[in-house]
């Protein structure tokens, strides 16, 4: 008896506190979404490689790999990415790289944060300031946030190209922070994430152009 109540009260304290799920990234259960995608080997390792596809032209469009059936609210995404520039990669691209958050079933609503590596060390401190980004999709995108609201919903963390960035997201509610890597303290912060506290949704490896993005050792811990 006294060994059932300790289950029981296990299950409930799992139910309660949420549990961690790492993401098995072997391609049964992801769906590209205006995406390239191939179960790649980097040195290695099995991973997920992630390509925009080059038909669609605007940014921070629903360009993600779709994790089947990752119906997210609260929680904890965490994830590794590495981005690289693909040769046609234009002078302007930088690497975009990130997750996508409570997606809607048809993919055209959802919540982003995503990265720009080479802003992070760029010589030009206005650059540097963009390396971190949120945007919401379909209506705010990365252009109107900065001209309606300067330096709000982008910030500034070191990082580069072609190394293993871990990105962990916190979202409860309306608001998002964003932890880099083994920093105690976010990179960035947003209080009102545009689709509203009350919305979920799956999760998505996000890219976007000229971006050959890697991704291992995804993780979520859904809590209420």
């Amino acid at each position: 008896m006294k060994n059932i109540r300790i289950i029981l009260f296990l299950i409930l304290f799992a139910a309660k506190s949420g549990y961690c799920q790492k993401i098995n990234l072997d391609g049964s259960n992801l769906v590209p979404n205006n995406v390239y995608m191939e179960i790649d080997d980097l040195h290695g390792e099995r991973i997920v490689g992630v390509i925009k596809d080059s038909t669609v032209k605007e940014a921070d469009e629903p360009t993600f790999v779709r994790i089947k059936n990752s119906n997210f609210k609260n929680g904890i995404i965490e994830v590794e990415v590495l981005s690289r520039l693909l040769p046609t990669a234009s002078p302007t691209d930088r690497g975009f790289i990130g997750l996508a958050f409570r997606i809607n079933d048809m993919n055209s609503k959802f919540e982003s944060i995503y990265i720009r590596p080479t802003n992070g060390r760029a010589e030009d401190q206005v650059r540097r300031n963009h390396s971190i980004q949120y945007f919401s999709y379909p209506d705010y995108k990365y252009d109107r946030l900065r001209k309606e609201n300067p330096e709000k919903y982008e910030s500034y963390a070191d990082m580069g190209l072609n190394e293993w960035i871990k990105m962990k997201i916190e979202i409860k509610g309306s608001r998002a922070k964003l932890f880099l890597n083994k920093d105690k303290h976010p990179s960035l912060i947003v209080n009102d994430l545009k689709q509203g506290a009350d919305i979920s949704g799956a999760v998505g490896l996000f890219v976007d152009v000229g971006t050959d993005g890697y991704f291992r050792n995804l993780k979520i811990t859904p809590s209420n």
